[in-house]
């Protein structure tokens, strides 16, 4: 296997070449990352398809659909995001840095496209682009392209690192700065919060120092505070959650729902398919609440088999991190790290009541097509620096 494979290669043969080199490592045992990686992502989506299908079901015929209507969509997405993984995984890590820039240029236009006639409004927010029957949200991909551009600028200015004005420029300001804008005009602060957590995590396992974390830091609280106290609605959600409004009716439905569902699971479940919750008293319940159906129809057992699959991939990640042979692949792996699990445990614990309603998915799993493939992709991102690693730990080996 050449290491000097790049992306002048045709990628017709890449996913053939990453489902090879897969084999190659399952039978000689040279790299359990990649196998770990590839294992977990595929019971992931594989278990998410399966309660995608049970918890959006009802809807799903309530809107014409037929039972199956949700969760063939979401197979669909699946089949779609797979073959890109595969080719994302055979891509070698210069590609990555090669291209980082572009990607983040493409990521910014596609999110402008909110904001023309494309643009949709979804629960308030305009986040997402609608062609013909094909909606997508492209703070998704900005997302992927926003940490592999931050990877790419630290390993550029790894000799300036340690002086806070380098540390900052370009990667907070004006990056950071701009693509967390341009959601933000969507109204989007789920999404927004969500990123920045994928930036400082990316700088965090970058090497930056404590000083410049902290600075950035601190200007990121202040910045949500003057965005939640500046809006009313954001302002009501948060004293709701904080106890000081008790509105059944309204604000409080979602959250109270999921809370019961999960409730109503006890340790065993009710069964698969036989929520209660999904059958419209539940909003998103194939979406931004399908951790609260996980628990009522699996129950306790099944939640937590969702929360170790997420803690396994955070111990995979965090051993490829201590590997990556340079500064590129860990402040890109410690960033997807941050966005995926992160985001995971930001979702449950919405549902379980620790924390207020941001209107995040649980990755991997829930309903969306934009998010399943970009999440697919940047898994692909992944074992393709752990590919990187591994070749370069045998290259260096003794022989």
């Amino acid at each position: 296997m050449s290491a000097g494979a790049g992306p002048s290669e045709g990628t017709g043969k890449a996913p053939i070449q990453a489902i090879i080199r897969l084999g190659g490592v399952l039978r000689t045992g040279s790299d359990r990352t990649v196998v770990a990686l590839y294992t977990i992502t595929f019971l992931l989506v594989g278990f998410g398809l399966i309660m995608v299908l049970s918890s959006s079901s009802i809807t799903s015929y309530l809107a014409d659909q037929g039972f199956f209507g949700g969760f063939w969509r979401q197979v669909i997405f699946a089949v779609i995001g797979i073959p890109l993984m595969l080719v994302a995984a055979a891509m070698p890590m210069q590609f990555w840095k090669r291209y980082a820039w572009l990607f983040l240029g493409i990521g910014i236009v596609l999110q402008l496209l909110v904001f023309t006639p494309l643009g949709v409004e979804v629960y308030g927010n305009r986040n997402w682009i609608q062609i013909g029957g094909f909606t997508a949200q492209p703070s998704e991909a900005l997302k992927l392209a926003l940490v592999v551009w931050v990877g790419a600028v630290l390993q550029r200015k790894e000799p300036l690192l340690g002086q806070m004005r380098h540390e900052l420029i370009p990667v907070v300001l004006p990056g950071a700065v701009i693509a967390l804008g341009v959601v933000l005009l969507g109204r989007d602060l789920g999404t927004v919060l969500i990123m920045a957590a994928i930036v400082f995590g990316a700088m965090y396992f970058g090497g930056i120092s404590w000083k410049t974390l902290g600075v950035t830091a601190l200007g990121g609280a202040l910045a949500v505070a003057f965005f939640v106290l500046s809006s009313p609605n954001r302002m009501q959600r948060l004293l709701s959650h904080a106890g000081g409004t008790d509105d059944y009716s309204g604000i409080d439905w979602q959250a109270t729902h999921g809370l019961w569902a999960l409730a109503g699971g006890g340790f065993f479940g009710v069964g698969l398919g036989n929520s209660k919750a999904k059958w419209s008293w539940l909003p998103a319940a194939d979406n931004d609440y399908i951790f609260a159906i996980i628990g009522e129809e699996l129950g306790f057992i099944g939640a937590l088999l969702v929360i170790a699959l997420f803690v396994v991939l955070t111990v995979v990640m965090l051993r490829l991190i201590t590997r990556t042979r340079d500064r590129f692949g860990r402040t890109v792996v410690g960033g997807i790290l941050v966005w995926i699990v992160g985001q995971a445990f930001v979702n449950i614990g919405v549902v379980i009541g620790i924390l207020p309603v941001l209107g995040v998915p649980l990755p991997l799993i829930s309903s969306g097509g934009t998010a399943l493939i970009a999440c697919l992709i940047a898994i692909g991102v992944v074992i393709s620096i752990a590919r990187d690693t591994a070749q370069h730990s045998e290259e260096i080996s003794p022989q």
